[in-house]
């Protein structure tokens, strides 16, 4: 049985859970925060409109703000016509709350109410998302617009800013249909920056002096980005809500699908500036927000950063790990073509989901993954429930550096390090959603 498959066959479940779920709500305290998933016709720049889903009519959906180590209850309606499901991505929650149904999660039927409990943790910028397969569909899953920031505050935050910026990245298919070339990746026709085109939404006011932190998500369902601030250097402070071992400073940022970054500007050079993608075409898609000086007025201008590799080790300790893993778990990435008008399938070890293996662990023992991507095309893996470490990049060692998500890039080798310290079914997959759709993924479960 398929991922669509098992989808259609969990509906009656998820309903009767759903409405269970309902039932028991009515007897609950109030929540913290409430959720509705609805269709929304949203303009992205005067006249332009993309039909999409999204979070209480609004895309990025909103910002939830809460301190670490406090329970939070979320109540999601859903008013669409399909099963949905929300997934708190880089949180260590139970799998029954992680919104993941391969996890045990149960599906938000049509008409809806379910009730997320759970203490957010670790500290830093996680984010929420749909977790729905989408298929060649582009009114589904992460090509829509059900995605927004979750910060979860550290008890002892150093807060070395003077502002604060949150910014979600997003490409949009203008006719949401059926993907125009079934063999490739979806293509887009506009991109945008939290929910405007450049130049069609509000700019960013700073002020001469000031340190301003971005925080940044890529909720692109399959594009990587490349960001610049003309003008200016970033420097990385935390990639995926984890403070990174060396903070650097970068004249291009690369962010896959479903990865973020904290970065710190010095805002050293007044004048009207973009922030925006380094690559022309996808800029004036309209990947882009205008930064703007008080007191400062004019075109937005924009220059050209040199052409730079992004390599994770820059953010790292370059030295062999002191601590053994106490086992290794060697995963070959591949594809196979379908034949014309189909996507690729993606296997791991020879074997798509759901007929991928099942890997179990003990609980407390540290598994080294060991990652060999044998295709032409990047793979951002994500593990879910659990922070890992990146121990190594094509034999070259790193320590210290700590994310959810890691690109393993075309015909290369990673190896990542994570403690089993959170029992209960856990996701790996490809967060790129054509390649997740398409057997790109397996399950750990604890001993």
């Amino acid at each position: 049985m398929n991922r669509r498959e098992f989808i259609a066959k969990s509906t009656a479940t998820a309903l009767s859970l759903s409405l269970a779920a309902e039932h028991k709500l009515q007897a609950q305290s109030p929540a913290d925060v409430h959720l509705e998933i609805a269709p929304l016709k949203l303009e992205i720049a005067p006249g332009k409109h993309v039909e999409t889903i999204a979070y209480n009519g609004q895309v990025p959906g909103p910002l939830i703000r809460w301190p670490e180590g406090k329970p939070i209850a979320i109540d999601v309606l859903n008013r669409t016509g399909i099963p949905e499901i929300v997934h708190w991505h880089g949180l260590w929650i139970p799998s029954d709350q992680d919104g993941a149904m391969e996890e045990g999660s149960p599906m938000i039927a049509p008409g809806a109410q379910q009730r997320y409990d759970f203490t957010p943790r670790p500290s830093g910028l996680r984010w929420y998302h749909t977790h729905t397969i989408a298929g060649h569909n582009l009114k589904r899953g992460l090509y829509t617009g059900q995605f927004g920031c979750f910060y979860i505050e550290p008890k002892n935050e150093a807060g070395a800013y003077d502002q604060e910026i949150f910014l979600t990245l997003h490409d949009w298919n203008a006719y949401m249909g059926a993907a125009s070339d079934a063999s490739m990746d979806a293509s887009y026709d506009y991109s945008t920056i939290n929910d405007r085109m450049l130049g069609h939404g509000t700019s960013i006011q700073v002020k001469q002096g000031q340190r301003v932190i971005f925080r940044i998500v890529n909720a692109s369902a399959t594009v990587t980005h490349w960001l610049g601030f003309a003008g200016h250097e970033m420097t990385v402070v935390a990639l995926d809500g984890n403070p990174v071992p060396v903070p650097s400073r970068v004249t291009a940022l690369r962010l896959a699908p479903a990865e973020r970054a904290d970065i710190i500007v010095e805002m050293n050079n007044p004048g009207v500036w973009i922030f925006g993608e380094t690559r022309e075409d996808i800029r004036k898609a309209g990947m882009g927000i205008v930064i703007e000086y008080a007191g400062r007025q004019g075109e937005p201008k924009w220059i050209g950063s040199p052409e730079v590799l992004w390599d994770y080790r820059l953010f790292a300790h370059s030295e062999v790990s002191t601590i053994q893993a106490d086992h290794q778990i060697p995963l070959f990435f591949e594809s196979k073509f379908r034949g014309h008008g189909d996507f690729d399938y993606w296997t791991i070890n020879g074997k798509s989901y759901p007929k991928t293996d099942t890997v179990m662990l003990q609980e407390g023992k540290r598994y080294r993954l060991v990652m060999h991507n044998k295709s032409a095309d990047d793979h951002p893996i994500h593990l879910h429930r659990h922070t890992f470490e990146v121990t190594s990049l094509d034999g070259r060692p790193t320590t210290g550096l700590r994310k959810d998500v890691v690109v393993v890039s075309a015909n290369s080798t990673a190896e990542i390090d994570f403690v089993a310290v959170n029992p209960g079914a856990t996701l790996f997959h490809c967060h790129q959603q054509s390649h997740m759709d398409f057997g790109f993924m397996m399950l750990f479960r604890y001993a």
